[in-house]
């Protein structure tokens, strides 16, 4: 189902677009969601934890950043992810005020554990268009994500 505005015939298009985006997404996002509260995480904690195995320790302002959350709620995140764990603060040697987001052992082990059947599952989703589609979704979804200042 597309939109009901009655606006011009660019405002549908751009509209029908964007809800068929929000829609797929949507989609995927649910069995993600259903996935990971399998193994006792929020998409927030998988994306902390995610992030962190793969570009090492961050200042919680760096991660607020990279995962597109305000302070308050990746603090939130955090406490939660350091209470059974997964990470740990740590004051920055350079200016103390900082606190860096460190993995622990627990963390990378727990995240290992979900990477598996997460990456099966995106991957059947996925290819379900071509590798030609995806190549080009790709392109369209850079192309509308990187916003010129």
């Amino acid at each position: 189902m597309g939109t009901h505005y009655k606006g011009s015939k660019k405002e549908m298009l751009a509209l029908d677009s964007y809800i068929k985006l929000m829609r797929a997404a949507d989609t995927i996002n649910s069995v993600v969601n259903l996935s990971l509260s399998k193994f006792g995480l929020t998409e927030s904690q998988f994306n902390v934890l995610d992030a962190l195995y793969h570009l090492g320790p961050l200042s919680q302002k760096q991660l607020g950043y990279k995962l597109l959350k305000s302070g308050g709620n990746i603090t939130m995140v955090i406490d939660n992810l350091e209470k059974d764990a997964y990470v740990e603060r740590r004051r920055g040697k350079e200016d103390r005020r900082i606190f860096f987001v460190h993995l622990t052992k627990k963390g990378g082990k727990k995240l290992e554990g979900i990477l598996p059947e997460l990456v099966n599952f995106i991957t059947n989703e996925i290819n379900r268009i071509s590798k030609t589609e995806q190549v080009e979704f790709q392109r369209l979804c850079k192309k509308i994500g990187i916003r010129k200042q």
